[in-house]
Protein backbone atom coordinates (compact mmCIF):
# COMPACT_ATOMS: atom_id res chain seq x y z
CA UNK A 1 0.00 0.00 0.00
CA UNK A 2 1.44 3.32 -1.13
CA UNK A 3 0.46 5.34 1.95
CA UNK A 4 2.11 2.84 4.29
CA UNK A 5 5.35 3.12 2.34
CA UNK A 6 5.19 6.92 2.51
CA UNK A 7 4.35 7.00 6.21
CA UNK A 8 7.22 4.59 6.91
CA UNK A 9 9.75 6.59 4.89
CA UNK A 10 8.71 9.92 6.42
CA UNK A 11 8.75 8.60 9.98
CA UNK A 12 12.47 7.85 10.01
CA UNK A 13 13.23 11.42 8.91
CA UNK A 14 10.97 12.83 11.63
CA UNK A 15 13.29 11.03 14.03
CA UNK A 16 16.61 11.81 12.36
CA UNK A 17 16.17 15.50 11.48
CA UNK A 18 15.23 16.90 14.91
CA UNK A 19 17.68 14.54 16.64
CA UNK A 20 20.55 15.74 14.47
CA UNK A 21 19.45 19.40 14.65
CA UNK A 22 19.17 19.54 18.43
CA UNK A 23 22.39 17.65 19.10
CA UNK A 24 24.27 19.66 16.48
CA UNK A 25 23.30 22.80 18.41
CA UNK A 26 24.59 21.16 21.60
CA UNK A 27 27.89 20.23 19.96
CA UNK A 28 28.32 23.72 18.51
CA UNK A 29 27.90 25.59 21.80
CA UNK A 30 30.01 23.12 23.79
CA UNK A 31 32.81 22.36 21.34
CA UNK A 32 33.06 25.08 18.67
CA UNK A 33 33.35 28.20 20.80
CA UNK A 34 35.01 30.22 18.06
CA UNK A 35 31.75 30.37 16.13
CA UNK A 36 30.07 32.50 18.82
CA UNK A 37 30.84 36.18 19.20
CA UNK A 38 29.17 36.50 22.59
CA UNK A 39 31.04 34.55 25.25
CA UNK A 40 27.83 34.19 27.27
CA UNK A 41 26.54 31.81 24.59
CA UNK A 42 29.34 29.31 25.21
CA UNK A 43 28.71 26.24 27.37
CA UNK A 44 31.37 24.00 28.90
CA UNK A 45 31.45 20.36 29.98
CA UNK A 46 27.87 19.19 29.96
CA UNK A 47 25.90 16.24 28.66
CA UNK A 48 22.37 17.42 29.47
CA UNK A 49 20.70 14.05 28.95
CA UNK A 50 22.38 13.05 32.22
CA UNK A 51 23.35 16.19 34.12
CA UNK A 52 20.72 18.67 32.91
CA UNK A 53 23.46 21.24 32.46
CA UNK A 54 21.57 23.28 29.87
CA UNK A 55 18.23 23.48 28.11
CA UNK A 56 17.52 22.79 24.45
CA UNK A 57 16.49 26.39 23.85
CA UNK A 58 19.72 27.63 25.47
CA UNK A 59 21.81 25.72 22.92
CA UNK A 60 19.57 26.70 19.99
CA UNK A 61 19.08 30.44 20.61
CA UNK A 62 22.47 31.95 19.65
CA UNK A 63 23.76 32.38 16.10
CA UNK A 64 24.72 30.16 14.26
CA UNK A 65 22.90 27.46 16.28
CA UNK A 66 19.47 28.88 15.52
CA UNK A 67 20.12 28.43 11.79
CA UNK A 68 20.44 24.69 12.35
CA UNK A 69 17.59 24.45 14.84
CA UNK A 70 14.99 26.50 13.01
CA UNK A 71 15.63 24.96 9.59
CA UNK A 72 15.46 21.49 11.13
CA UNK A 73 12.24 22.20 13.04
CA UNK A 74 10.52 23.87 10.09
CA UNK A 75 11.23 20.86 7.89
CA UNK A 76 10.17 18.51 10.69
CA UNK A 77 6.86 20.39 11.01
CA UNK A 78 6.22 19.94 7.29
CA UNK A 79 6.96 16.22 7.53
CA UNK A 80 4.71 15.89 10.58
CA UNK A 81 1.76 17.30 8.65
CA UNK A 82 2.40 14.86 5.81
CA UNK A 83 2.80 12.00 8.29
CA UNK A 84 -0.53 12.56 10.00
CA UNK A 85 -2.37 12.96 6.71
CA UNK A 86 -0.88 9.69 5.41
CA UNK A 87 -1.99 7.95 8.59
CA UNK A 88 -5.50 9.27 8.12
CA UNK A 89 -5.60 7.62 4.69
CA UNK A 90 -4.20 4.36 6.11
CA UNK A 91 -6.90 4.32 8.76
CA UNK A 92 -9.63 5.02 6.21
CA UNK A 93 -8.38 2.17 4.05
CA UNK A 94 -8.68 -0.38 6.86
CA UNK A 95 -11.48 1.19 8.92
CA UNK A 96 -13.49 3.76 6.99
CA UNK A 97 -15.80 4.65 9.89
CA UNK A 98 -13.12 4.94 12.56
CA UNK A 99 -14.16 7.51 15.15
CA UNK A 100 -10.65 8.72 16.01
CA UNK A 101 -9.28 9.65 12.58
CA UNK A 102 -10.35 13.32 12.72
CA UNK A 103 -8.90 13.73 16.22
CA UNK A 104 -5.62 12.20 15.07
CA UNK A 105 -5.31 14.65 12.18
CA UNK A 106 -6.39 17.64 14.29
CA UNK A 107 -3.97 17.05 17.15
CA UNK A 108 -1.16 15.89 14.85
CA UNK A 109 -1.30 18.97 12.62
CA UNK A 110 -1.85 21.24 15.65
CA UNK A 111 1.38 19.88 17.16
CA UNK A 112 3.25 20.69 13.94
CA UNK A 113 1.88 24.24 13.96
CA UNK A 114 2.88 24.69 17.61
CA UNK A 115 6.40 23.45 16.81
CA UNK A 116 6.63 25.97 13.97
CA UNK A 117 5.51 28.83 16.22
CA UNK A 118 7.99 27.81 18.90
CA UNK A 119 10.80 27.78 16.32
CA UNK A 120 9.81 31.20 14.92
CA UNK A 121 9.87 32.93 18.30
CA UNK A 122 12.95 31.13 19.66
CA UNK A 123 15.76 33.64 20.15
CA UNK A 124 13.58 36.73 19.85
CA UNK A 125 14.25 38.82 22.94
CA UNK A 126 11.27 40.72 24.24
CA UNK A 127 11.15 41.57 27.93
CA UNK A 128 7.45 41.09 28.53
CA UNK A 129 5.76 38.66 30.91
CA UNK A 130 2.92 37.93 28.49
CA UNK A 131 5.42 37.11 25.71
CA UNK A 132 7.33 34.77 28.01
CA UNK A 133 4.08 33.08 29.02
CA UNK A 134 3.10 32.77 25.36
CA UNK A 135 6.33 30.93 24.52
CA UNK A 136 5.86 28.51 27.42
CA UNK A 137 2.25 27.87 26.41
CA UNK A 138 3.19 27.20 22.79
CA UNK A 139 5.84 24.68 23.84
CA UNK A 140 3.40 23.05 26.25
CA UNK A 141 0.74 22.83 23.53
CA UNK A 142 3.21 21.14 21.20
CA UNK A 143 3.89 18.45 23.80
CA UNK A 144 0.21 17.97 24.70
CA UNK A 145 -1.03 17.87 21.08
CA UNK A 146 1.77 15.54 20.01
CA UNK A 147 1.17 13.03 22.81
CA UNK A 148 -2.60 13.08 22.26
CA UNK A 149 -2.12 12.43 18.54
CA UNK A 150 0.33 9.61 19.22
CA UNK A 151 -2.01 8.05 21.80
CA UNK A 152 -5.02 8.13 19.50
CA UNK A 153 -2.96 6.67 16.66
CA UNK A 154 -1.64 3.67 18.59
CA UNK A 155 -5.11 3.00 20.04
CA UNK A 156 -6.59 3.12 16.55
CA UNK A 157 -3.98 0.87 14.98
CA UNK A 158 -4.29 -1.59 17.85
CA UNK A 159 -8.07 -1.72 17.38
CA UNK A 160 -7.72 -3.28 13.92
CA UNK A 161 -4.28 -4.85 14.23
CA UNK A 162 -5.62 -8.16 12.87
CA UNK A 163 -6.25 -6.46 9.52
CA UNK A 164 -2.67 -5.22 9.60
CA UNK A 165 -1.08 -8.56 10.45
CA UNK A 166 0.74 -8.68 7.11
CA UNK A 167 1.96 -5.11 7.40
CA UNK A 168 3.16 -4.57 10.97
CA UNK A 169 5.43 -6.08 13.58
CA UNK A 170 3.14 -6.53 16.64
CA UNK A 171 6.08 -6.40 19.05
CA UNK A 172 6.99 -2.90 17.85
CA UNK A 173 3.35 -1.83 18.10
CA UNK A 174 3.36 -2.93 21.73
CA UNK A 175 6.58 -0.99 22.29
CA UNK A 176 4.90 2.10 20.86
CA UNK A 177 1.97 1.66 23.23
CA UNK A 178 4.39 1.29 26.15
CA UNK A 179 6.37 4.38 25.06
CA UNK A 180 3.27 6.55 24.71
CA UNK A 181 2.00 5.34 28.10
CA UNK A 182 5.29 6.36 29.73
CA UNK A 183 5.22 9.75 27.99
CA UNK A 184 1.69 10.38 29.24
CA UNK A 185 2.52 9.40 32.81
CA UNK A 186 5.68 11.52 32.87
CA UNK A 187 3.79 14.48 31.36
CA UNK A 188 1.00 14.28 33.92
CA UNK A 189 3.52 14.25 36.74
CA UNK A 190 5.95 16.82 35.34
CA UNK A 191 3.96 19.44 33.42
CA UNK A 192 2.47 21.08 36.54
CA UNK A 193 6.00 21.43 37.93
CA UNK A 194 7.90 22.57 34.84
CA UNK A 195 5.15 25.03 33.94
CA UNK A 196 5.81 27.02 37.09
CA UNK A 197 7.85 30.22 36.62
CA UNK A 198 11.33 30.10 38.06
CA UNK A 199 13.44 27.13 39.05
CA UNK A 200 12.25 26.54 42.61
CA UNK A 201 9.40 24.33 43.84
CA UNK A 202 8.71 23.88 47.56
CA UNK A 203 12.24 25.04 48.28
CA UNK A 204 13.94 22.68 45.82
CA UNK A 205 16.03 23.89 42.86
CA UNK A 206 14.57 22.10 39.86
CA UNK A 207 16.69 23.76 37.18
CA UNK A 208 18.79 20.71 36.31
CA UNK A 209 15.81 18.39 36.64
CA UNK A 210 13.82 20.50 34.16
CA UNK A 211 16.69 20.54 31.69
CA UNK A 212 17.39 16.82 31.90
CA UNK A 213 13.69 16.04 31.60
CA UNK A 214 13.43 18.29 28.54
CA UNK A 215 16.22 16.50 26.67
CA UNK A 216 15.05 13.01 27.51
CA UNK A 217 11.38 13.75 26.89
CA UNK A 218 12.29 15.18 23.50
CA UNK A 219 14.14 11.96 22.74
CA UNK A 220 11.13 9.91 23.83
CA UNK A 221 8.73 11.89 21.64
CA UNK A 222 10.77 11.46 18.47
CA UNK A 223 11.54 7.80 19.28
CA UNK A 224 7.84 7.20 18.54
CA UNK A 225 8.67 7.86 14.89
CA UNK A 226 11.69 5.57 14.92
CA UNK A 227 9.40 2.82 16.20
CA UNK A 228 6.91 3.68 13.45
CA UNK A 229 9.63 3.07 10.88
CA UNK A 230 10.47 -0.27 12.51
CA UNK A 231 6.83 -1.28 12.94
CA UNK A 232 5.80 -1.23 9.30
CA UNK A 233 7.09 -4.22 7.37
CA UNK A 234 8.63 -3.81 3.97
CA UNK A 235 5.97 -4.17 1.31
CA UNK A 236 7.08 -6.39 -1.52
Amino acid sequence: MDKIVKAKSISIWIFIIPFVAVNTCLILVTQFHGLFQNQEDIIYNTFPYFDGGTSISRTARPYPSWLVFKSGMFFTSFLLIKYWLYNKEIIEFFDQLNKHKKKIVFFGIASAIALTLHSIFLGIKFDNDFYKLFRRVVMLLFIVFEIIAQAYLVITIYSFKEKLSKHINPLILNLKIFLVSILIIVALISIPIISLPGDYFLGFNLKFFKHGLEWNYFLGVITFYLLTFLMWKKIE
